[in-house]
């Protein structure tokens, strides 16, 4: 069995369309499993540059799977103690939602590992 390391890192502007709307990052925020492994996704690190509390949804297969808010001008380091198998070409989209009209960036390092 062997295990490779997979990353979503990078930094994403963003506009916000009201707490209650999550939006797709353009272009999308997204990591597709490799077709022959499985994936977890080990910790999860985010920042927000606005003034204003957001939060992240992570998707799989279009469904919300985990909620991470992020304080206003702040950072949120979460090490994943339950981790879920992603089946081979199971498809993750990161969205985000922050109140109507509020600007900002967000800084992501998302850590996976594929194990084949």
């Amino acid at each position: 069995m062997s295990e490779k390391p997979a990353f979503i890192q990078g930094l994403y502007p963003f506009q916000g369309q009201g707490l209650d709307t999550p939006t797709a990052f353009c272009p999308p925020v997204t990591y597709d499993a490799p077709f022959d492994r499985r994936a977890q996704m080990i910790y999860f690190r985010a920042g927000n540059s606005s003034g204003e509390l957001i939060y992240l949804v992570l998707l799989r297969g279009a469904k919300p799977v985990r909620y991470f808010p992020v304080g206003a001008k702040g950072a949120v380091h979460v090490p994943l103690a339950v981790v879920e198998d992603l089946s081979p070409e199971t498809k993750l989209e990161v969205m985000i939602a922050a109140p109507a009209g509020i600007t900002g960036s967000v800084v992501l390092d998302i850590g996976l590992m594929e194990i084949g």
